[in-house]
């Protein structure tokens, strides 16, 4: 039965939860990633300590982003920024100074050996990379890399999350071993005269370079341009000189360039290959670990696994 003081003790109980949960939310860390690769990695490692926001969501083209006037408000109001570095945002020094935050900027990249940039230039977007190539999250081993700065940038905001983030960090980075066995096995199996590609998009190098695969992206094809006529005919040319067995299209990219090409030139039509950002929840890249795992699922099915 419930009695007077009990009741009383109740009713204030619940008169305060609103405010508990307001403080409990303020409290949290609030992160900006940039995009939802980096999302996936900054959620891992921040649990429940954290309140992120991802500017670039899953299904979007972090290469032609254009920055909406919200996402100054998000930085300004964070206390960590994480970004990839190495050119790949083009646009995020400009929306860091216009938001005037004062949040640490962790560069994912730092500490990770950058390959060059295929053909030498900006992968033919509307704008400009590094010299050297971005996507370096397409290497497992990097992707611990990027894990290991976002716990540091984590605890140096919030040392008191120390144990938190280190705990998180070092359960995430045994998955991430696990499925680099998984990827080393997987091409193991796939007949050598086989490892190699076309895409539509360099964004490949990393896993190719880490794993034995050959991708080729000529010049001349990007995410955001509709190549030449001559492109698409020295593209058919070359898969048929080196007897190349699939092209790929990715998943940011029009998938109607890839089917004609496989058409023209008899090469094999692999599946969506998820390059730069990840699939809705639910979808077959949902997380970095479901894309890898997605990804070498459909390159050893379209060459011979």
């Amino acid at each position: 039965m419930l009695n007077r003081r009990n009741f009383i003790t109740s009713t204030v109980a619940v008169a305060l939860c609103p405010a508990t949960f307001a403080l409990a939310q303020e409290s949290k860390v609030s992160v900006v990633a940039t995009f939802s690769i980096l999302g996936d990695f900054v959620r891992e490692v921040g649990g429940d300590r954290i309140d992120l926001s991802v500017l670039v969501g899953p299904g979007s083209d972090a290469h032609v982003y254009a920055p909406a006037p919200g996402d100054a408000k998000k930085l300004a109001a964070a206390r960590l920024v994480v970004q990839n570095g190495l050119g790949f945002e083009g646009w995020i020094g400009r929306l860091i100074k216009a938001s005037n935050t004062k949040a640490r900027i962790v560069v994912a990249t730092r500490g990770v050996k950058a390959i060059k940039a295929p053909h030498g230039h900006g992968h033919g977007h509307g704008h400009h990379h590094d010299e050297n190539d971005p996507h370096a999250w397409q290497n497992v081993a990097n992707a611990k890399i990027y894990v290991t700065n976002i716990r540091d940038g984590l605890i140096a905001v919030d040392p008191a999350g120390k144990e938190t983030y280190s705990t998180n960090a070092a359960a995430y980075i045994a998955k991430l071993d696990a499925l680099e066995k998984h990827v080393r096995d997987a091409v193991a199996k796939i007949p050598a005269g086989n490892r190699k590609v076309i895409t539509n998009h360099d964004a490949f190098a990393y896993f190719g370079t880490a794993y034995g695969l050959h991708f080729i992206a000529p010049q001349g094809i990007s995410t955001d341009a509709a190549p030449s006529a001559q492109s698409v005919a020295r593209i058919i040319r070359q898969i048929r000189q080196e007897k190349i067995p699939a092209v790929f299209v990715e998943n940011v990219a029009d998938t109607r360039l890839a089917e004609r090409i496989a058409k023209e030139s008899g090469a094999k039509l692999g599946g969506v290959l998820y390059s730069d950002q990840l699939s809705p929840a639910g979808g077959p890249a949902g997380t970095y670990i479901d894309m890898v795992r997605h990804n070498i699922r459909e390159l050893t099915a379209a060459l011979g696994g």
